[in-house]
């Protein structure tokens, strides 16, 4: 109707001779725009991935004994899940096997939070390391990502940085700043100053000898294990055979050397099968060397663990819609007071540990966080082991930069490796980019051994 009118207001500025042959000319780029809005809209109907109905164990089963796939992925993490649906939606053909359960290991025991990282920033800044801001800047624009694919599993998460003296008042407030600044468009909401009495206000349990102020910026909480099983449903609605319990105990390799899937084993019946696949992902996070070393024994191992441990305290130890953030601790990390699901996580801490299936959290961490915490609180306020409610400690699978000359330097990002056999490995990264480092590595793949999707390009974004 809009364009109708358009056209009579076109036509009525000429002659009466003129009128038809403009009336010609306007009514067949009408019809012309017409068909091209109905035929790419159309075309985006059918380009869109179908949903399925989930299927029951038992077709699982089936369908994995009988299929070729394109790609086999090993690991239920975030890793692993983010590759499934990012190939399931592109509509390659997928499989997936999580040796325990999802959200298990690694992926259940973070802090919880969606985040850009104030700390690499701080780092890019101090030592001129591009690569740094570059991390920072890919987790925020990701971070916006995270939020907007799963508003219920998040939220905005303000977070205090006390401010204990003068010259922390600019150096913070600049810090803040140009993390929003970095955010550009994606930013949450702007940061702020607060004065002692508002700090106070805001946070009443917080220490005041000595306090001079506090800024508060931005970033996202999330609920990581509801995330990783969301996203193994999302990827079995598009197409994916995913199972759990199902652990991978051999690689398969062809006439050639490459590798063309795997035995399993079903951990809940004990039997073992084959999964034939064109490609082998293995996203299987601190447990990467162990299968990186079914593909090649002689392999050097690229994982760096390290124990990252949290502690759940009542939820008096902070108020119920701001959390905090100790810049420097006395060893130099970094500890969180947030609050979650009615109480108070606290953590964490970076201590190089040794791989195991189930991470318990050592006394010591827990005392040191225990003591970080207690010294940003009001000294009416005690801190005992006593208050500790939960605690757990998740491994943090560092990797080493494989395209750096120096084997001790530890990449910040996400890391792929293809083997000679053409194993695809995703190392590192963290739950924010989850989204990215899936693209990532199907990208890889798709070139590597060149599989032809439906779609050229990740859609992942906009996948709800």
């Amino acid at each position: 109707e809009v364009l109708m009118l358009g056209a009579k207001v076109l036509t009525s500025r000429f002659s009466v001779r003129a009128r038809p042959w403009l009336g010609l000319l306007v009514g067949g780029s009408l019809l012309s725009s017409a068909y091209l809005i109905t035929r790419s809209s159309s075309e985006a109907e059918e380009d869109k991935p179908v949903r399925r109905a989930i299927p029951s164990r038992e077709q699982t089963l089936a369908s994995l004994r009988v299929k070729e796939y394109d790609l086999l992925v090993i690991g239920g993490g975030a890793s692993g899940t983010g590759v499934a649906v990012d190939a399931a939606t592109r509509g390659l053909s997928v499989a997936m096997i999580e040796r325990d359960d999802f959200a298990s290991g690694t992926s259940s025991r973070s802090t919880k939070l969606v985040h850009g990282g104030v700390r690499y920033l701080e780092n890019a800044f101090k030592h001129l390391d591009y690569g740094q801001y570059k991390l920072v800047k890919e987790a925020l624009y990701e971070r916006y990502n995270y939020l907007n694919l799963a508003p219920h599993l998040t939220n905005l998460m303000p977070i205090m940085i006390p401010l204990y003296k003068w010259w922390q008042v600019p150096y913070y407030w600049a810090g803040v700043k140009a993390y929003d600044f970095v955010a550009g468009k994606r930013k949450l909401a702007p940061s702020y100053v607060l004065s002692k009495r508002k700090a106070l206000e805001e946070f009443p349990m917080l220490r005041d000898k000595e306090l001079k102020g506090a800024v508060v910026y931005y970033d996202g909480q999330t609920n990581d294990s509801r995330m990783n099983v969301l996203l193994a449903v999302t990827a079995c609605e598009y197409g994916a055979d995913v199972l759990n319990h199902t652990e991978a105990i051999a690689l398969l390799k062809d006439s050639d050397g490459k590798l063309c899937g795997a035995i399993v084993r079903d951990r809940l019946t004990n039997e073992e099968f084959a999964i034939k696949a064109k490609g082998v992902v293995n996203a299987t996070g601190p447990f990467a060397d162990r299968i990186r070393r079914m593909d090649d024994h002689n392999v050097a191992n690229i994982i760096v663990p390290s124990s990252g441990v949290h502690v759940i305290l009542p939820d008096y130890f902070s108020p119920k819609t701001m959390g905090l953030l100790d810049p420097s601790t006395s060893d130099g990390r970094v500890i969180f007071l947030l609050p979650w699901e009615g109480c108070t996580i606290a953590g964490t801490t970076d201590t190089p540990v040794d791989v195991t299936d189930r991470p318990l959290p050592l006394e010591h961490e827990i005392e040191f966080i225990l003591k970080e915490v207690k010294g940003y609180l009001s000294a009416d306020i005690s801190v005992q082991r006593g208050d500790v409610l939960s605690s757990w400690s998740g491994i943090r699978p560092l990797v080493k930069d494989i395209n750096s000359k120096d084997t001790k330097k530890l990449s910040r990002t996400h890391v792929i490796e293809v083997s000679e056999s053409n194993l695809l490995t995703l190392a590192g990264g963290k739950w924010t980019i989850y989204r990215k480092m899936a693209e990532d590595l199907v990208d890889r793949a798709v070139r590597v051994l060149s599989l032809k999707p439906q779609r050229s390009h990740s859609i992942t974004e906009s996948i709800y």
